[in-house]
C-alpha cells in the first residue's frame, strides 16, 4: 500500500492496523475456563481488555483461575473488568455484597461510601479484576426510569457526586480502577438503552445544572475512566447519540473540560446502537468521535465485524496514527496505574460486617409502617420467580423471603407469575396481616395500583414502587442477603430505619 504525503495520516498495512484495532476494543467471551481456542482468539486479534459477567463465574477458585489465565495471555497491560456496582448490579455474588448506590445515598455518609468502595475493590481485586465499571453518576431525576433507579446515589448533583466520588476514591485506594457512567447522564430517561435509543431533550442550561454537573466534578477529581451513554442529547448533538458524538466526546469532554482519562463506550451490542447503526459502523463512529475503547460485547461474529471495521478505518488513515497512539497511551496509563495482578483477600470477614452495617443504615420507611407482632399470622404476597433482566442479577426467589418471615411469624405465602394478570381480589379475607414483597425493578401498572392495598409493603428492589402501592413501606434498595437480614432486623424490632430517600420532592 502507498503512503499519503501527510505523515500523521499515513496509510498503513492492514495487518498492522488489525494489531492496533485489537487494542482498542473490550470484548466478552462465553467461557468459564480459558481453553486453547479462546486463548488463540485473544492472541490472534491482539485483545487486551475483557469484561466478565455472571455467566463466566461459578465459584471463587474457578474465577481466580480464569482471570489468571486471561492475564497470562493478554499480558501486563491486561484490563479485566466487572460490573460490581452494588445492589442488584453485581456479578460476583460470593464476595461481600455492597448496598445499592441509592441505599448509600439514603445513609448520606461520604465516609461510609469510601469504605464500601474500598471493600468492593478488595473483593474484586482478590478475584483478579483491575477495573470496575462503577460508580454510577446518573442522577435520580426520573422516577419512571426503567434501568437506573436504585443504581443512582440521588437527585442532587452536588451531593450525589460527593457520595459517588467518595466511593470511587475508596476503590482507587485499593488499586482497582473505576469507570464513572453513563456520560453525559442516563438518569432522566423513561427508555432503557438496552432496548431502544432514548433522547434527553433539555436545554444546554438544564443539562449543565443537572446531568452534566456530576461528570464535570468527576473530571476535576481525576476519575480514571468514563463510560458513554447511548442517548441523544439534541442540545449537544442533534444527530448522534453521545457514544458516537464528536461534539460530546471530543469538543466538550476532551477540549472544553480537558479530560485526560480513558473513555470507553457502553456495550455496542445494545439495541440502541446495534439495532440502528450496525456494530461495525457504530464502532468506527465511536472511535472517530473520541472514544478510546469500544466495548465490543455481542457474539464472536459481531466482534470480528467490529475489529475489521476498526482496522479498515485505521489503515485508510481516516484516524491518524497519532490519534490512535493517544488512545493507546491513555489505556496504557490506566493499566500502569492499576495493574492486573493476583492478591489475597485478607479482610473478607471485616468487609462482610461493613456491608451488613451499610445495608442496615440505608433502610428507609414511608408512611410510618409498623411491623406485625412476632408470632402473628401474616400472608406474604410475592412474585414466584424473578429472572435477570440482562443488567441486574436475578431477583430473590419467593422462598427466601418466605423463610425470612417464617423465622418471625406464621406465614402463608401466595405467589404470582405476573402482577398484571394476578387476581388481587382473590386473596383470602381472613384477618392475616398482609405483606406485599416487591422483588422486581419494573413499576406496577395502574390496574394493580387501583386493585388492592396490603398492610405492609416490603420494597426489596426499586424504591419508586412505594409510589405505586398506597401502603406503609420499608425500602431496602436491594435483595442481597444482607439486605434481607436488615429487613428482618427491622421487623424484629432490633433496629430502626433511619435512611432518607435521596430524591427531592419526597416526604416519607
Amino acid at each position: 500500500m502507498t503512503l499519503k504525503t501527510q505523515e500523521t495520516n499515513a496509510v498503513m498495512p492492514i495487518e498492522e492496523a488489525r494489531h492496533l484495532a485489537g487494542q482498542l476494543v473490550m470484548i466478552r467471551m462465553p467461557i468459564t475456563s480459558l481453553d486453547a481456542e479462546s486463548a488463540a482468539y485473544l492472541k490472534q486479534h491482539h485483545i487486551r481488555a475483557i469484561c466478565l459477567f455472571r455467566g463466566n463465574m461459578t465459584d471463587e477458585l474457578q474465577l481466580k483461575k480464569l482471570t489468571a489465565d486471561l492475564r497470562a495471555v493478554m499480558g501486563p497491560e491486561a484490563l479485566i473488568a466487572i460490573d460490581q456496582e452494588g445492589g442488584a448490579v453485581v456479578r460476583s455474588t460470593w464476595v461481600p455484597q455492597p448496598p445499592a448506590a441509592m441505599s448509600l445515598g439514603a445513609s448520606n455518609d461520604p465516609e461510609l461510601c469510601y469504605q464500601v468502595g474500598a471493600a468492593v475493590a478488595r473483593g474484586v481485586k482478590a478475584l483478579g479484576f483491575n477495573w470496575n465499571f462503577a460508580p454510577v453518576l446518573d442522577l435520580n431525576n426520573n422516577v419512571d426510569n426503567p434501568v437506573i433507579s436504585e443504581r443512582s446515589f440521588g437527585s442532587d448533583p452536588q451531593r450525589a457526586s460527593e457520595l459517588a466520588l467518595a466511593w470511587m476514591d475508596g476503590s482507587l485506594s485499593e488499586g482497582v480502577a473505576c469507570c464513572v457512567k453513563h456520560f453525559p447522564g442516563h438518569g432522566d430517561t423513561s427508555v432503557d438503552s438496552h432496548r431502544d435509543l432514548p433522547t434527553v431533550d433539555k436545554t444546554w442550561e438544564q443539562l449543565q445544572a443537572l446531568e452534566l454537573a456530576p461528570f464535570q466534578i468527576a473530571v476535576s477529581r481525576n476519575a480514571p475512566a468514563m463510560m458513554t451513554a447511548h442517548i441523544v442529547y439534541p442540545a449537544l448533538d442533534g444527530d448522534n447519540p453521545a457514544t458516537m458524538s464528536k461534539a460530546i466526546l471530543t469538543d466538550l469532554l476532551r477540549q472544553q473540560w480537558q479530560y485526560q482519562g480513558v473513555v470507553i463506550t457502553d456495550g455496542m451490542d445494545m439495541h440502541a446502537i446495534a439495532g440502528r447503526y450496525g456494530v461495525g459502523n457504530a464502532a468506527v463512529k465511536a472511535l472517530l468521535a473520541g472514544a478510546d475503547l469500544v466495548m465490543a460485547l455481542g457474539t464472536t461474529e459481531t466482534q470480528l465485524e467490529t475489529l475489521e471495521a476498526l482496522a479498515e478505518v485505521i489503515a485508510s488513515g481516516q484516524i491518524s496514527r497519532v490519534e490512535v497512539e493517544q488512545r493507546l497511551t491513555r489505556v496504557r496509563q490506566l493499566t500502569t496505574a492499576y495493574p492486573c495482578q493476583s492478591s489475597a483477600y485478607q479482610t473478607e470477614l471485616a468487609d462482610r460486617i461493613l456491608m451488613s452495617s451499610a445495608w442496615k443504615r440505608g433502610l428507609t420507611t414511608s408512611g410510618h409502617p409498623l411491623p406485625p407482632v412476632r408470632g402473628s399470622k401474616v400472608r406474604l404476597v410475592i412474585s414466584a420467580d424473578v429472572v435477570s433482566d440482562g443488567v441486574s442479577e436475578a431477583g430473590i426467589p419467593a422462598g427466601k423471603v418466605s423463610a425470612m418471615l417464617a423465622s418471625l411469624y406464621d406465614v402463608d405465602t401466595v405467589t404470582f407469575d405476573n402482577a398484571n394478570t394476578f387476581d388481587w381480589l382473590s386473596l383470602p379475607q381472613d384477618g392475616r396481616f398482609v405483606i406485599l414483597a416487591s422483588t422486581v425493578r419494573i413499576r406496577y401498572s395502574q390496574q394493580v395500583r387501583d386493585s388492592w392495598k396490603p398492610d405492609l409493603h416490603l420494597v426489596l428492589w426499586n424504591p419508586f414502587q412505594m409510589l405505586d402501592i398506597q401502603a406503609p413501606a420499608l425500602m431496602t434498595y436491594g435483595f442481597a442477603p444482607p439486605a434481607i437480614d436488615a429487613a428482618r432486623a427491622w421487623l424484629a424490632g432490633e433496629i430502626t430505619a433511619d435512611g432518607q430517600i435521596p430524591v427531592s420532592g419526597f416526604s416519607v
